[in-house]
């Protein structure tokens, strides 16, 4: 049996390709064997090491700082989706004003590690007389800035992938510009470019904790306060162990509900994945029959 693509592979590319994936299992299991025996060794598993987090304000502690993190990532995802939309919506517009600025900001924001925005932001506007700027704005509007113009050019591009007939549906049916892209072209975007969309989303989670470098106080930067507490042995690997599965854990949550969500956007009985296109073409192909 063929495909297009690819022909089936044989009894001999599969035999081959059998012992290929023991062979890489072996090394995978083999380095991480071969780390924990050297955390073992260096003692990074004794209980000394993380009698730290076993105490209940240690644990308080932590807690709040998912909490401050995950507040900082609500408001950032929320942000980042709004201000990427508008620069979308922005670059697509006939008007050069508007479209030239759009993409001169998108491209400018693009270029900036997120890291700099936060010092900009944190430790380079002060001495500029603007004050009252806390680790947690500087963290938000970083992200907001960076990944919304990263989301401008995702929102862009489904836009502008989107077949023609759409677009020249929704003015056969009345409908203005920024209505047809708001109300027909946006959403089938945001489908066909959901699984690049929720890529960003956890790419502004993990970019949160960046801002331990300035002093926020999310969960890096507990991990790190707690890593350096000598009197319990000075644990900097275990509490980076609990930073990296607390991280885990939440991106994993976060690409379970977005996974979720786009099943229930393709397959839930009220999607209008279908719908939305098979009316509009009937609406264009009606709005032609009357001109002729």
């Amino acid at each position: 049996m063929t495909s297009i693509l690819f022909d089936a592979p044989g009894p001999r590319a599969r035999s081959r390709n059998v012992v290929l994936s023991v062979v890489t299992a072996l090394v995978v299991l083999a380095i991480i064997g071969f780390i924990i025996l050297r955390f073992t060794e260096s003692g990074q598993f004794t209980a000394a090491k993380w009698k730290i987090f076993t105490f209940p304000l240690v644990q308080q502690t932590i807690v709040s700082s998912i909490g401050v993190t995950l507040q900082a990532f609500a408001a950032a995802a929320v942000g980042s989706l709004l201000f990427g939309v508008i620069l979308a919506f922005g670059r697509l517009s006939d008007h050069r004003w508007i479209s030239l600025p759009c993409y001169w900001v998108t491209e400018l924001l693009r270029a900036v590690p997120v890291l700099i925005m936060m010092m900009i932001l944190y430790y380079g506007l002060p001495p500029l007389g603007v004050h009252g700027i806390t680790p947690f704005t500087a963290v938000v509007v970083a992200l907001i800035a960076y990944n919304g113009s990263v989301l401008a050019e995702v929102f862009r591009a489904g836009i502008e992938s989107l077949p023609k007939g759409q677009k020249e549906a929704g003015f056969a049916i009345g409908l203005s510009k920024g209505k047809v892209q708001r109300l027909i072209l946006l959403p089938q975007a945001v489908r066909a470019m959901l699984p690049v969309i929720i890529a960003q989303l956890v790419v502004i989670l993990k970019d949160t904790a960046l801002g331990f470098i300035i002093t926020f106080n999310e969960i890096l930067f507990q991990a790190n306060y707690f890593g350096t507490q000598a009197q319990y042995g000075s644990p900097v690997l275990p509490a980076l162990m609990v930073a990296g599965a607390t991280y885990i854990v939440l991106c994993l949550l976060l690409s379970g509900i977005a996974k979720w969500l786009e099943w229930r956007l393709r397959r839930g009985p009220k999607s209008l994945k279908t719908a939305t296109p098979i009316n509009l073409d009937m609406g264009a192909g009606a709005g032609l029959s009357a001109g002729s």
